[in-house]
């Protein structure tokens, strides 16, 4: 019994632990602004015509039934482009190598190179309000860094699955940028 109420404990709270899930990238914490450097990638992607809050998971059920029919393994995060709504999750570096592994009427193949984000890191639950609160301070923020500049639209990061209490749910919020360049 012991056993079982710890696995479901683990399982709740830490949902690497229950699913294997690997890190496309490290987190930013709660709380923290950074700006941080972002693997290149080979990201899958289901899009919707109209806003990312109001696609009622359908991009989620998109994503998720491509990776289960072909075997490619779950990964964290997963990001969310807002307008039109975009859900993005990483592909592991072993699929990426799979000739059988192709784009589909529903999910597309992006591959993006290394990049640099503004990054704030959120506790709490994955909505509009929050997303939009964690923005405006990441934009307050940006603003006093002198040496960047923004070369893109934000988004949303979503690190944990709907499992987790949203009191543990941790996401981001980030900005493309780039340093900027000396003027001769």
């Amino acid at each position: 019994m012991k056993l079982a109420l710890f696995l479901m404990f683990m399982s709740a709270f830490f949902p690497s632990f229950a699913s294997a899930v690997e890190d496309a990238y490290p987190r930013t914490a709660p709380g923290v602004l950074e700006i941080k450097q972002l693997p290149a990638a080979r990201l899958l992607l289901a899009e919707s015509s109209g806003r990312y809050f109001s696609s009622n998971n359908q991009l989620f059920g998109k994503l998720f039934r491509y990776i289960s029919a072909n075997q490619i393994p779950m990964t964290a995060p997963v990001e969310a482009r807002m307008e039109p709504g975009v859900m993005v999750f990483y592909m592991d570096p072993q699929s990426q190598k799979r000739a059988d592994v192709q784009p589909s009427a529903e999910v597309k193949f992006q591959d993006l190179p290394i990049r640099s984000v503004a990054s704030i890191g959120v506790r709490g639950s994955y909505s509009e309000e929050n997303y939009m609160e964690a923005l405006t301070k990441l934009r307050e923020w940006l603003t006093k860094q002198t040496d960047y500049e923004v070369t893109g639209e934000a988004y949303g990061v979503y690190w944990n699955s709907p499992f987790v209490p949203f009191f543990f749910k941790q996401s981001e919020v980030h900005i493309p940028v780039q340093r900027k360049k000396a003027n001769p």
